[in-house]
């Protein structure tokens, strides 16, 4: 089965893709993951590919590389066409292209110059001794050819988050002497995803570099800003389809979640569940003349990377946490959760001192947290979307030793259509759904059980745009009915969008407290950037 996308520009008459994939299929279990996708990559720029989780984007770059066996379709390399049934991963490498994925195979406790020499070989002496001085001067020469500044003997694990990927990035295009050639096509899929904002910017800089010198790249990310910012060209994919591409100067972040949902005109296919706008928040009780309801209270806390922090959370208030890595943002959760023990100072919750001896302790105070590492820390994968649904109130279900199934899958479905969570049912595995859908089930199972203090990290991270926005919406309803929050994140649009007061941290200490009413983001970045004190005075807890 295939179809015409939109928006498809015209091949150049005097130009040759660098990549096209054309009319890829691949179905999995009679279920159709890309129905005649489409991609066409010009030489020497930096093409975006966006879309909802399970829209269909990493399983074309998949079959792309030979990771997948598509089930019809054609895919060409400057020219040079294959079946995509027949792309296997050495076809692959072999045809030009070089793949870096969100977990980068790297090594932390090996050196940058042993990391690199994983690829092509160590060089050794007639006696199988390592000639470590050529390692080394190897490593150097590729290292100042892709201007990156670290030594060949620095531990990778020592580097920062987009120091490490630009290391996978040369690692993998080390067989591409020529700097200027465009032989190799370079595919990144969410490089970001776990980086803070100014590494993030620095590994884009990097990026951009290399197209500027020829380099063809493909980039999958979820973060339309450093997409604006570095891509020349954009497709979106939605339902396994490609639903519009074009110059990123023409996809706006409307347009693009227009096709994302299925909004724009002219795309058909299975409608997408609708998002619902976040409510007009509840008068700030500061212009009101209603005094603030204090959930949550810290003094002197010091835990972690937590120096000394003084915090507070007003009921229906969402405070966030900026800063950067290492800057004590998570330790600020895990202290409040129970996870990290406290070194000093202290913490009420609802009026009554909270001093949890672990996460049970905070459950049964009142407290939910959504961690950063969902597959790692929330998400049993293995279990079905009732299950990891209903895990925290288990008890409920149980009638004299019997699970009361058809009252947990009922509550199940009411869950799923609350928070638009898209699954075929409660009884597939928790694996199945995308990551952001994944997310919604994490969230929703904290909010079955009506917390008085919800704490989130990184609560989008690796989530599209389309379930993001579901996302905000959920919280800025429970914020509507009195849930106090703290959210803790590295994406500063999000804590604009999502919270009424941000705290910044600087070392474990905050150095600015900032209302996100009237915000300029250039404030928000220079506060967290540079650790200066805080640039406004916080009278209230208006939203935005």
């Amino acid at each position: 089965m295939t179809s015409t996308p939109l928006d498809v520009p015209q091949r150049p008459a005097a130009t040759r893709w660098a990549l096209e994939a054309q009319d890829l299929d691949k179905s999995f279990g009679g279920t159709p993951a890309l129905r005649g996708a489409h991609l066409t990559v010009a030489p020497g720029l930096i093409h975006a590919l966006l879309g909802g989780n399970g829209s269909g984007k990493s399983t074309l770059i998949k079959c792309v590389a030979g990771v997948y066996t598509a089930d019809a379709g054609v895919v060409s390399v400057h020219g040079s066409a294959m079946p995509a049934a027949q792309i296997t991963p050495r076809a692959a490498r072999d045809a030009g292209l070089r793949f870096v994925h969100q977990d980068l195979g790297m090594f932390s406790s090996l050196t940058v110059a042993e990391n690199l020499a994983l690829s092509d070989g160590f060089p050794t002496t007639a006696w199988q001794g390592i000639r470590w001085r050529d390692l080394h001067d190897r490593a150097e020469a590729l290292l100042e050819r892709f201007d990156i500044r670290v030594r060949p003997t620095d531990t990778v694990g020592e580097l920062r988050p987009s120091q490490q990927t630009m290391v996978a990035i040369a690692r993998a295009l080390a067989d591409q002497r020529d700097r200027d050639a465009g032989g190799h096509i370079l595919i990144l899929d969410e490089p970001t995803a776990s980086l803070p904002e100014n590494e993030s910017a620095e590994l884009m800089r990097a990026l951009r570099s290399r197209a500027d010198a020829g380099q063809t790249i493909v980039l999958v990310s979820h973060r339309f800003r450093e997409i604006e910012a570095v891509a020349d060209d954009v497709t979106v994919f939605r339902d396994g389809r490609v639903a519009g591409t074009g110059p990123v100067g023409e996809m706006s972040s409307d347009r693009v979640v227009d096709l994302m949902t299925g909004s724009a005109a002219g795309i058909t296919g299975t409608p997408a569940a609708p998002t619902r706008p976040a409510p007009t928040a509840a008068p700030s009780r500061a212009t009101s003349g209603t005094p603030a309801e204090s959930v949550f209270t810290a003094r002197g806390l010091v835990a972690g990377s937590l120096a000394g922090l003084d915090l507070s959370v007003s009921r229906g208030e969402i405070v966030g946490l900026a800063g950067l890595a290492g800057s004590g943002r998570s330790s600020v959760l895990r202290a409040v959760f129970g996870d990290l023990p406290l070194k000093a100072g202290s913490m009420h919750l609802m009026g009554r001192p909270h001093q949890p001896a672990g996460p049970g302790d905070a459950v049964s105070a009142g407290v939910a947290f959504v961690p950063e590492n969902r597959v790692r820390d929330a998400a049993f994968l293995d279990m079905s979307v009732r299950e990891n649904a209903t895990m925290t109130r288990i008890g409920r279900y149980w009638r004299r030793l019997v699970m009361d199934l058809r009252t947990e899958r009922a509550e199940t479905r009411s869950l799923i259509e609350r928070h638009a969570i898209r699954t075929a049912g409660t009884e597939l595995p928790m694996a199945s759904l995308s990551g952001g859908n994944q997310q919604k089930v994490v969230l929703g199972r904290w909010l079955q059980q009506d917390p008085d203090l919800l704490l989130l990290d990184e609560p989008t991270q690796g989530v599209d745009v389309m379930s993001r926005r579901e996302i905000y919406a959920t919280l800025h309803e429970i914020a509507a009915e009195g849930c106090a929050m703290v959210v803790a994140s590295s994406d500063l649009d999000e804590l604009m969008e999502l919270c009424d007061r941000i705290v910044v941290l600087t070392d474990g200490r905050p150095t600015a407290e900032l209302h996100a009413r009237g915000l300029r983001r250039e404030e928000l970045a220079a506060a967290v950037l540079t650790g200066a004190p805080a640039a406004q005075e916080t009278k209230g807890t208006e939203k935005t």
